[in-house]
């Protein structure tokens, strides 16, 4: 019996996608390489069809030095496709070979069936495929050249429209036409496109074949093109050229243009880097054309395996613009024509590497070509499709926003090369002395003040932003939007917001804008849900710190408390050249107890040398040790941290280093409370003493250590505290605008109402806050404690469940200077604890062992503060529960 009688069809004929590849000179490459070093590469060659065949959800006709795959969807058929030439590409590179394949897809009707068993092992194929299909889909491989993905009129456009469905490489292939071929054996002429990656792909038009040729209209053959060339050469061949219209490019608003470097032909090199920086400035005042910046472009010459210096001209520029997805490349020119200077441009169609459009003008001296290129960028811009009115509105002329001081125009443009290589000091060095031979120059100016900020002297960078202020008619539109936002980073949060919804709205493709309105809102406002949709637009291919923004939505997914996604967008943006900021990454396996995933981040982290502020390491040594309930190594670090701020910023760090060695000391109860209670008090008088010099360094520093001081006395049931740091803050304590101050100001309050007595009040007081999704881990905390007091358990219940189920809330909440952070994390493994005796009050024996068991899990028992022993002690599951308490 077999299992199909033999040629018995499966169906009636079915539409599928077919996919024909051929591997190149496979028969030369077993001589090169030898019978076994042949055969180990062609068992790595399987597991490679084998893998993609599952990942594209493919079935394998057949098999020898060439596949035949059918696939439900052409977009499957493609993306094997393309995935089969880069896994060729890169086996290949691993033996120093250059091993390549060509492919046809094509969709159509096939019939398939099943051959009988005996026909199988005679050496037959278990399933056949028939139909016009296969041939069409075989002569389109065969046309194809070494490396060619090949496509007929059908599987192009099916194709084209779910590219989006590769992800970010969809956007980067590259689609061509080669117009109507003839294939022998097919009746109609049929249109055929390639499809294919810059650097991997052919790219060309294929070769005739005595199987395949280009249907040519009769006029376009030879001996009718010589007549024809001939007759128009007779009439006028100068003619042409004068009314001949520029070729088209299919531009649209927002689309992107790589800026090639600028060809100076004058002999001035004071030129250079000046002009190439002008004819930025100018097009980046557009709101229609989008500027690829130059730390991208040399980022992406690194992947090209390219030097970074290496000139960007017509065809570097062109592959650059194919990668990333940028529709034109503008080449600047300045020369010396007749004793004027000339400033042209030419607009290159990155496929063809053709000149679509030029523009040029004319003046007197180096002075004129700040002018010329305002001139020139404008016309280009039109021609580009832009409106002129938008480009009135939105130019304003060069010497007037940059500088007319060339020389100080050429240092403001190495400061932006140090700053793109990273060195921000030298980048500073550079503006200030582009300063001291303009100091009208504001844009250099901002600079400055941003370099300032990132340094870490925030009154520095004040002082810039208010003198680059004083000179806003010297700045565009753009960057005036951007002054205004770092001016509003020294006040409340929501006018810092709307400065950046007002850019983001303006000009949607500043990147910077999109960032920052993520990580500020996250930062100063508590906002995770409305920041991920910008962080998204931050994170796309053109933007230069695309990894970084990836690794932002990680952090606000952490916040949501949303793991699994948090920890994909953590590992996609180390897909990308990103390599910093591995702490997060750890929080996001630390909020779920896998300490095996953070010790290996950590140690991958060491092992790399990953350049980071000394602070960090022992003060996330101490945040994962207080989260494992390890006091004796928490207090450790702390002391380490407290020791490394003697080197750090002299006022600050060395502030919040006690201050968080007091907040460990404090949850692990291994000194006396009096003895605590003096060294918080004489911190607040610390702060009092230092509040200027806080202040200077960010509006309200002083309040956020006297809050964060309050809230350590609170946790210490201490009212003396509470209403210290409460009166040191008298006629200072109106926090609008400041929404996590304004919420740790009410938690203060709250707490001193239940000390005094009137848990009540702080229940009224905090309860609406609590469900806001904006609120502190410090407030439902206190809220829940509160709650406790009150008698009202199924409140306190409620808060204690919050906050054992937003742990990756508790890692990334900012707060009043992140000063909270010792606390959020004890705190959502101590509510375990807390309603595990809520539970128990209840009668819910199951869930407070349940509860009971998940708080001794997370903290150990030999090492458990002695308070928190009692309770869990106190819990009546406690020791019915096998093997708790057995040790004690």
């Amino acid at each position: 019996m077999t299992d199909h009688p033999p040629h018995s069809p499966e169906s009636k004929p079915q539409v599928r996608t077919l996919l024909l590849t051929d591997l190149c000179e496979s028969t030369t490459l077993v001589e090169r390489l030898g019978d076994a070093l042949a055969a180990a590469l062609f068992r790595e060659h399987d597991r490679l069809v084998l893998e993609l065949q599952q990942r594209w959800r493919g079935r394998l006709i057949d098999r020898s030095d060439g596949l035949l795959l059918l696939f439900e969807r052409p977009i499957d058929g493609l993306g094997f496709a393309l995935d089969y030439m880069r896994g060729l590409h890169d086996l290949g590179q691993a033996r120093k070979l250059k091993l390549q394949a060509r492919a046809g897809l094509h969709v159509g009707e096939v019939l398939t069936w099943h051959n009988s068993d005996e026909a199988v092992r005679a050496g037959a194929k278990s399933l056949e495929v028939e139909g016009l299909a296969k041939p069409l889909a075989g002569r389109l491989m065969s046309l194809a050249r070494p490396g060619q993905i090949l496509l007929s009129a059908v599987a192009e456009p099916m194709s084209h429209r779910a590219a989006s469905e590769l992800g970010e490489r969809g956007q980067h292939l590259v689609w061509k036409s080669y117009g109507r071929w003839r294939f022998k054996g097919v009746p109609t002429a049929q249109e055929i496109h390639e499809v294919g990656e810059p650097g991997l792909a052919a790219l060309r038009m294929p070769k005739h074949t005595a199987k395949a040729w280009r249907d040519i209209p009769l006029w376009r053959r030879p001996i009718a093109l010589a007549a024809e060339i001939g007759l128009v050469a007779v009439l006028g061949t100068g003619a042409w050229f004068l009314t001949r219209s520029p070729p088209a490019i299919a531009f649209n608003e927002r689309d992107w243009v790589v800026v090639g470097d600028l060809r100076n032909l004058t002999g001035q090199p004071v030129l250079d880097e000046s002009l190439e920086q002008a004819f930025r400035i100018s097009l980046e005042q557009s709101r229609y054309v989008n500027v690829l910046s130059d730390l991208k472009v040399r980022d992406t010459l690194a992947l090209m395996k390219r030097k970074p210096e290496e000139p960007l001209d017509r065809a570097t520029a062109s592959e650059v613009a194919l990668r990333d997805g940028a529709r034109a490349v503008i080449l600047p020119t300045v020369a010396e024509v007749g004793g004027r200077v000339r400033v042209s441009a030419e607009v290159i169609d990155p496929h063809t590497q053709t000149t679509v459009y030029a523009q040029s003008a004319d003046g007197t001296g180096a002075a004129s070509a700040l002018d010329s290129i305002d001139k020139v960028t404008g016309e280009l811009r039109n021609q580009l499709g832009e409106a002129v009115d938008a480009i009135e509105r939105d130019s304003a002329p060069l010497p007037k926003v940059t500088t007319g001081n060339i020389d100080a125009l050429k240092i403001y443009a190495l400061g932006n090369h140090e700053r793109a290589s990273g060195d921000r000091k030298k980048a500073l060095a550079y503006y200030q002395r582009a300063v001291d031979l303009d100091p009208n120059f504001a844009l250099a100016i901002l600079a400055a003040g941003q370099m300032q900020a990132t340094l870490g002297d925030l009154p520095a960078a004040r002082r810039e932003f208010d003198r680059a202020a004083k000179l806003r008619e010297h700045l565009s539109g753009r960057e005036t939007l951007l002054l205004d936002a770092n001016i509003a980073k020294f006040g409340p949060i929501e006018p810092l917001l709307q400065r950046w919804q007002q850019m983001v709205a303006l000009y949607p493709d500043s990147f910077n804008a999109q960032f920052a309105l993520a990580f500020d809102g996250m930062n100063f406002a508590n906002k995770y849900a409305e920041g991920l949709p910008h962080a998204k637009a931050a994170s796309v291919p053109q933007n230069e710190r695309q990894g970084m923004a990836i690794y932002l939505q990680g952090i606000l997914l952490l916040g949501m408390d949303k793991y699994a996604e948090a920890i994909r967008a953590f590992n996609a943006s180390r897909e990308t050249a990103f390599k910093g900021a591995v702490y997060q990454f750890a929080y996001a396996y630390a909020a779920q107890h896998d300490w095996n995933n953070v010790e290996k981040l950590l140690k991958q982290r060491a092992e790399a040398g990953v350049a980071s502020a000394d602070l960090d390491i022992p003060y996330n040594d101490m945040l994962f040790s207080v989260d494992r309930g390890r006091w004796l190594q928490a207090e450790k670090a702390a002391k380490a941290m407290l020791e490394a701020s003697e080197n750090a910023e002299p006022l600050l760090a060395p502030l919040k280093g006690r201050v968080n060695l007091l907040a460990v000391k404090i949850l692990a109860g291994r000194e006396p409370m009096a003895g605590l209670e003096r060294q918080v008090i004489a911190e607040i008088a610390a702060v009092d003493r230092q509040a200027d010099e806080l202040n200077a360094i960010y509006p309200r520093y002083a309040d956020i250590y006297r809050l964060a001081l309050g809230y350590w006395g609170s946790r210490m049931e201490s009212l003396g505290i509470v209403e210290r740091a409460l009166a040191s803050m008298k006629g200072a304590h109106e926090f609008d605008g400041y929404p996590p101050l304004a919420q740790m100001h009410q938690v203060l309050l709250a707490d001193r109402d239940r000390l005094r007595g009137n848990p009540k009040l702080a229940v009224a007081r905090l309860e609406n806050i609590s469900r806001q999704d904006a609120a502190v881990v410090p407030l439902h905390r206190s809220l829940m404690v509160a709650a406790i007091a009150d008698g009202k358990t199924a409140t306190a219940l409620r808060e204690a469940e919050w906050l054992s189920a937003h742990r990756g809330r508790a890692y990334v909440e900012q707060g009043a200077d992140g000063l909270p952070a010792v606390f959020n994390i004890a705190d959502t493994t101590l509510a375990q604890l807390t309603a595990a005796e809520l539970y128990d009050q209840l009668g819910r024996k199951d869930e407070a062992r349940e509860s009971l068991a998940r708080f001794l899990k997370a903290w150990p028992e030999s090492e458990l503060p002695e308070k928190e022993l009692r309770r869990a002690k106190a819990v009546s599951s406690y020791s019915a529960r096998s093997g708790l308490g057995q040790s004690k």
